[in-house]
Formats: C-alpha cells, structure tokens, sequence
C-alpha cells in the first residue's frame, strides 16, 4: 500500500531558502508598484529644495508649492497604502513552484486520489513523487518584476530621479534649512541663524579650480583678474551684508534690493566682506593678465618657386588663441623709377593668418609662417610687416614693423623677367597700359630668337592687343585681373622652357655641384646646390617624359615601344641616387660621390621614360591587375556611397544638400556609358569584353542615377550586385594558376565575392551598417588578391615579388598615376602609398589647424551619434 504519510514541513524545507527570497521579491515588487508615486514626490521635492530654488521665488510661490507637494505626497501615500498587501507564504510558493517544471512543489504534497489500494499504482505514485522531490533541490528564487512601465508611461519616476542626481551633484544640502526661513516670524532662523555661500571662479581660459569661500579661512586670496565671484545669502533677509571693492562698481546697498545673492567680477585689488552673524571677509590680490608677445625670427627663406617662409615666437602667460601677419607696402622704400613715378593704387594691406601649434603647449612657441606672395603686386617690393596675437582675453600682442622685401618667385630667362616686370607695373598703377603696351610691341617688334615657339609668340601678341584695346577707355579690375593672370602664365612657360632647357640646367646643376665638391665648397653651399640639382632633374624629366609622348603620337607609336631601346629608370631611382650622393657628401667621402655623380650622368644621357599609362598591348597579367583594380576603386566607391547615406540618417540634409541636380547628372553621364572610375581606362582599352561588360555597367548605373521607381539603398544593392558579376567574370582568365601564389590569390576573390554577395543582401535588407562591413572585408580581400596575384606573376616572369611594381612602372602602366583622395599612388599590387608630401606645397600648419578646428566644431554639434563624438574627444586627446 502506498505512503500516504507527507509532512508538508519537509517539503517546505527543501526550499526555504529561495522560498524565502522569492518572497522577499514580491514584498519589493509590490511596494514600487504602490509606492512609485510617492518616492518621485519626495525626490522631487529634495531636488528642488538642495538647488535653492526657493531663494529665486518669492515666499508665496514656495507656501503654494509646499501646499501643493504635501497634498501631493499625502494622497499618493494614501493610494501607496491602500494598493499595497502584504504576500504571503502560500503566494510565494506558487510563484515559485510555477517557475519549476511539473511543479515538483505541489506534486511532492499532494496525495494519491484513487488506486491508493493498489499496489502498482500506489508505486507508479511514489516513483512520481520521488522525481519531483529530487527536483527541489533545483529550486531558485523567482527575480521580481519592477517594471511599472505601464503604469507610469511618461517615465515621470526617471525625470524625478534625474533631478535628484542634478541636485546631488551641483546642489547642496545646506540649502534645504533656507526654507525655514521663509513665511511669518522665520521661527527655524531665530533658532538657526544666517547663513551663506560663496565661490570664486576664474576664467575658463585659465583652467584654475573653482575656489569655495567658505572652506577659505586665509584673510588674504590670490585670484586671476576677470574671475566670477557668487555669493548666496540664507536666513532673513537682512541680516547678512556683502560689500566690495574689487569690481570697481561697489554694490549699492539700496532699498528693495534683493539681499539674497550678489554675483560681480574681481577687477582690481580690494576687500570682499560678508557683514552679519557668521560673516567673512577677504583681502582679494588680483593677478592681471599679461597681454601676449610676439616678435620676428631672422628674415624671410625663400624657395625657388616663390614659397617664403618666415619665423615667429610668440608668448603668453596662459595661451595664445590667434595671431596675423599684416603685410603693407613700405611706399617710402621703393625705387620710383619707371612704372612707379606714378602713385601706386591703393591696396588693401596682406593679412595672413599665423599657424599655431597643432597640439602642446601655447603659452611660449616658436612657428613657421609659410606662404607664396609671388602674383602679389608688391611681389619683390619693400614691405612692412608686423605680427598681432591675441590670448584668450582678447589682449592683443603686436611686433614691430620690420622693413623686408616681400619674397616673389624670380625669373632668370630675358623675356620672362621682362613680361614680369611689365606685369608689376600694370599692377601698380593702370594709367600705365600705353606705355606698357609700347614696351610689348618694341620688344617683339623682331621675335626672331626671343621665343622658342611660336605659340608663345601668339600668346604674346594675344597680351599686346587685349592691353591695347583696354587701355583706350580704361581699364576695369577684371580687365586688369585677366591681363596680369595671361602675362603670369606666358611668363612661367617662357620661364621653365622646353627639353633643350631643362637638359641646359640640369647639366649646368651638375657641373656646379662637380665642382663645389672638387674645391672643397662648404656643407651649406653643396647642401644648396644638391637642391639645384634635385629641382633640375624633376624639370628635366617632366619635360623628356612629354617630349617623348609628342614623338611616339607623331610616329603613331606607344611610349612603352618607344621605351624597349633605352634604359628604363623611375623617379624613386633617381632620388635614391641623389639621397646617396648627398650622404656621400656629408659623410666626405667626395671621390665616391664624384664616382655615383658620374653614374648618374651617364644614366641620364642614356634614359627613356614616359608619361601615362601603357597605351600600347598589354600582358594578360597586367589587364587582370588593371581590372581588378578598377573593380576596387569601384568597390570603394561605392562604400563611400553607403556610408554617405548612413550619414544622412543621422543627420538628414547634412550630407546631401546640394547633390541631387548632381546626382541626376551623374547617372546621365554613367548611362552614356562612362564608369565612375573612368580616370583609368586601361581596362576598357586592353579587353573588348570587359569594354562591353563596363559599358553596360555604367548604363545600369546610369538607369538607376536617374531616379526611376527604386530606393536608393535597392540602388545601390543593384551596383553591388553588377560589381560582383564583373568580379567573377575577371576571375575566368585569372593568370597564375598551379602556382601557390596563384592558389592564394584565388582564394581571396572568392572571399571578396562573398563579401560583396553578403553586402548585396545587407543592402536589400535597409542594414547600411552590416553593408559597409562586409563591403570592407570585400576591399581587404581584393587587395590581398591583388597581392598574391602579383607575386604570381612575378614567379612566372622570373622575378622577385617585390620586382613587380618596378616592371609595371617599366611597361608603361604606370600605377602611379591613379591617385587617391590624398593624391597617394595606388600601387599595382593592391598596396596604397606614396613617398610624396600629400599636401604639395599648402602650408601644412595651417591646414592642420584647419583640419583641428573643424574637428572642435563637430564635437561641440550633440546631435551627432554619440559613436560620432566619442571618436572625435578621442582624436582631441591625442592632438
């Protein structure tokens, strides 16, 4: 028969413990349900009262709010009560038993209902009821539900909490007691007395703490001139006083003046006291701000183009935050002779602004203006210049006038200079257009021998007779503008010559530097002319890289044909050649260097280069490359695209504004045929079929440019879905197979292909973020493809896998020539870089700052994403 014995207690005890804390959570959880209301009342109420805000209102206002706050507080502790029952025991073993599978509770204390006589039903009963009694030994505690969401559905509860944190932070307990002396007869303030508080804050620019006056118990105070001084009065109204001396307009102490607070700036030196019970006073010694320095460092260093730089060294006692360079012409210092008998035309004066240090220390500094004032009219002319910086108390730091010539480029080649020279003088005063236009016609009265071609003679004469005809009703500023722009660019091109030129200087560098090093010349001046050097062998192969192009289309040659009878070299040989002369040099060993000088003539005497990409036939390997990297400009594009509208999602109209007549104009070129990377057409000119396979491309993307029925992200999807079909038909004659390099390679196309597959559905999907990750998995695995694929080729031709760029440059495909955004070369092999300065000549401290300014301003705009502005406070960090 089977044990109809149970004891509920052993049951229960088995789960005493969760049972217990179970319970403890419905006591917790129906007491926030009841009493939610009544805490956000009081927190409420506290946060008000530690800000003060009964200081700012009148006695009225706080009676009304009190009265209104305890009504408040009363019937929500009413409804808290009234809500609330205590669990019970029974409550809590429900909801725990209902948490367990079977519930092994009540099953454990129930009692066999019918068979109980039967002895294999009364085993079947006990079996059962042992396996549920083992499973309590797998009870655990049910987790209160506190949400009272539903019930509070404008999160009133958080906005009270809120508050309090506010008041916990920047409040203060003690301003809870200056309640008590609101209303008749102020009973708490005869018991308590006045009280107060004060602060001194200096100016942020200083970056000093905020002192508080009342843990200051030194009679005397040292603080910066300009700082903020807050004084709060608690108590009856009256019975504290301040009075001042150091804002320089003492506090009048007039009838119906609030007494409650007094808020004034620190000028001068003087007293602050706070007459009453309790009261404190102060000697104040104020710290004046020094105005900034600023002055000159030698004179102005001036490259061959015109560049100028000049030096500065500035100071101040916190920070300088701005600073220009004033440039005037020094009218008294000029040789008036010539154009300049006349008065000059008056001309704003040149203000530059002076860069500052990108990152460290403001307060004492030493930097570089650089700047080109070589189109200026009072290019080459005497100047006064004068630097100003300004701190960040708006005192203004001047330097004296310092008497300099205003660097401009120079011009060595008779007709340059003497267009030039005419150029200046029509700047300096208009009146002086027939004169000039006489001189012209003189000097080109028999050209013969004065150009070199005779374009450049046509250019002249176009000059002559545009002066001529505008200078018979008088010139207009554009009129003067556009004739000072032609006699600029006519006198660069004179000026920097032909090939005959260019191998006239660079021979004339080389044999001044051959023999400063044979007399022994000093390290500055080798130092110079190995510049010379370097400056004529650039011209030098600019020019041949041009000539040889005319001649090769003259001839309806390739330049890479042209290339197979001479030496190929590239511009990174050279330097490397020139850096080892150089290091020769400084290390003196001059009979080496004169060794490596005589190579490198011999080697320029012997070169061909060329100019653009190969335009002649290409390998298999070379096309694949070329298509390859084409589809990631491509790929690349299109990220940028998607990010572009991940942009526009958080910040609509930021990114967009301005772009839609271009979008529509963009795919109208694209649906003629032309892809969004055409700058490169090495792919279109080498495969007919990938012509074809481009041009349908671009029509598609055209179709879609234009608006039709899609969304712009089925858009871009449909693009990613087109490039990924143009990958995977370049991989149909991928060279290098059956070499491991070739395996590689294979194996990141297909990665690169299922990333683009992936970015296609994330597209589709509306997941712009997904879809530029997988995008730049993609872009990863087509440069590692291109990689591999590289020294694949290289293994085949017998080469080093290092060797393969250089054979490209050889071949006429010059990667070089494709540039990125930052003008770097895209490398061939899927590598990115250049050993070029990305600026090219800008002043690279004033675009830094630029650069750092406009990284300021975007971290102050908080409605940018929050991912946003902690990657710019981080970059603010670091510079």
């Amino acid at each position: 028969m089977a044990d109809q014995t149970i004891d509920p207690n052993d049951i229960i005890g088995r789960v005493k413990r969760p049972l217990a804390l179970t319970r403890a959570g419905l006591v917790a959880e129906r007491a926030v349900r009841a009493f939610w209301p009544l805490w956000s009342v009081v927190f409420a109420v506290v946060a008000m009262l530690m800000l003060g805000l009964q200081d700012f209102v009148s006695a009225t206002v706080v009676l009304i709010v009190a009265v209104l706050a305890l009504g408040l507080a009363g019937w929500t502790l009413w409804r808290g009560v009234s809500r609330f029952t205590w669990p019970s025991r029974e409550d809590a073993l429900i909801r725990l038993d209902a948490t367990m599978p079977g519930h092994p509770i009540t099953t454990s204390l129930d009692r066999q209902a019918i068979g109980a006589g039967d002895g294999a039903s009364a085993a079947v009963w006990n079996a059962h009821q042992a396996r549920m009694r083992a499973r309590l030994a797998e009870a655990k505690a049910v987790e209160p539900d506190l949400r009272v969401s539903d019930a509070d559905p404008y999160a009133l509860r958080y906005a009270a909490l809120l508050a309090l944190a506010v008041a916990l932070l920047f409040g203060s307990v003690m301003r809870v007691s200056s309640v008590a002396g609101i209303g008749p007869g102020g009973a708490s303030d005869l018991a308590t007395g006045p009280s107060w508080e004060g602060w001194v804050e200096p100016p942020a620019y200083t970056r000093l703490p905020t002192i508080y006056l009342n843990d200051i118990t030194d009679p005397e105070l040292s603080v910066p001139e300009g700082s903020s001084v807050t004084l709060r009065l608690y108590g009856e109204v009256g019975a504290l006083s301040v009075s001042e001396t150091v804002s320089g307009n003492p506090l009048a102490q007039e009838d119906g003046v609030d007494e409650t607070a007094r808020d004034f700036s620190v000028e001068t030196d003087g007293r602050i006291a706070i007459d009453g019970p309790n009261g404190r006073a102060w000697d104040i010694a104020v710290t004046e701000d020094a105005a900034p320095e600023v002055d000159q460092v030698g004179r102005f260093d001036v490259k061959y183009d015109g560049e100028a730089s000049l030096s500065y060294e500035a100071s101040d006692d916190y920070e300088v935050t701005g600073g220009t360079a004033t440039v005037t012409l020094a009218l008294d210092e000029v040789d008036r002779r010539y154009g300049r008998e006349i008065e000059p035309e008056q001309r704003d004066a040149i203000e530059v602004p002076l860069p500052l240090p990108v990152a460290g220390d403001r307060s004492d500094f030493e930097e570089t203006l650089i700047d080109n004032f070589s189109q200026h009219p009072w290019a080459n002319l005497p100047v006064n210049i004068s630097f100003e910086v300004t701190d960040a108390a708006g005192q203004v730091g001047a330097s004296e006038a310092n008497v300099q010539t205003l660097p401009g480029r120079r011009f060595f080649e008779p007709m340059a200079a003497a267009l030039i020279e005419e150029r200046q003088a029509l700047l300096w005063n208009r009146e002086n257009a027939d004169d000039i236009a006489l001189i012209m016609r003189a000097i080109s009265h028999e050209p013969d021998g004065l150009f070199r071609q005779s374009s450049h003679y046509l250019r002249f004469r176009t000059i002559l007779r545009r002066l001529e005809a505008s200078a018979e009703d008088g010139m207009s500023d554009e009129e003067v503008a556009e004739t000072a722009a032609a006699m600029w660019d006519l006198a660069i091109v004179l000026e920097e010559g032909d090939l005959d030129d260019a191998r006239e200087r660079l021979q004339r560098a080389q044999e001044r530097l051959t023999e400063a090093m044979r007399n022994g010349a000093s390290e500055d001046e080798i130092a110079e002319l190995m510049q010379e050097l370097r400056r004529a062998t650039d011209d030098y192969m600019r020019q041949l890289a041009q000539e040889q192009r005319r001649t090769a289309e003259e001839n309806g040659e390739s330049p890479s044909q042209d290339m197979q009878n001479g030496m190929q070299m590239t511009q990174n040989d050279l330097q490397e050649m020139m850096d080892r002369i150089q290091e020769l040099m400084e290390e003196g060993r001059m009979a080496e260097a004169m060794q490596a000088m005589e190579e490198l003539q011999r080697l320029m005497e012997n070169m061909r280069v060329t100019e653009g990409q190969g335009q002649g036939q290409q390998s298999p390997g070379q096309q694949a490359m070329e298509g390859l990297g084409e589809t990631l400009r491509e790929q690349q594009e299109l990220s940028d695209q998607a990010f572009e509208d991940l942009q526009e999602q958080f910040n609509p109209g930021q990114n967009r504004q301005g772009q839609q007549g271009q979008q529509g104009q963009d795919g109208q070129q694209q649906g003629q045929g032309q892809q969004p990377g055409q700058q490169n057409q090495g792919r279109g000119e080498g495969q007919q079929q990938g012509q074809g396979q481009g041009q349908g491309q671009g029509e598609q993307q055209g179709q879609q440019g234009q608006g039709g029925g899609q969304s712009l992200e089925e858009s871009l999807a449909d693009r990613q879905r087109s490039l990924r079909g143009e990958l995977n038909r370049q991989r149909q004659n991928m060279p290098g197979d059956g070499s491991e390099a070739g395996r590689r390679a294979g194996e990141a196309l297909d990665r690169a292909e299922g990333a683009m597959e992936g970015a296609e559905d994330a597209l589709r999907e509306d997941d712009l973020a997904g879809a530029i990750d997988r995008q730049s998995e993609a872009m990863e695995a087509l440069r590692e493809g291109m990689r591999n694929l590289g020294e694949a080729m290289a293994e085949q031709q017998g080469q080093q896998p290092g060797e393969q760029g250089q054979q490209g440059m050889a071949d006429g495909t010059d990667p070089g020539q494709q540039r990125d955004p930052l003008g770097r070369s895209a490398g061939s092999n899927g590598q990115i870089g250049s050993d070029e300065q990305m600026l090219q000549g800008e002043d690279v401290y004033r675009r830094a700052r630029e650069l750092l300014d406009e990284i300021r301003r975007r971290s102050g705009e908080g409605e940018r994403p929050e991912e946003e502005l902690e990657y710019l406070e981080r970059l603010l960090e670091r510079f």
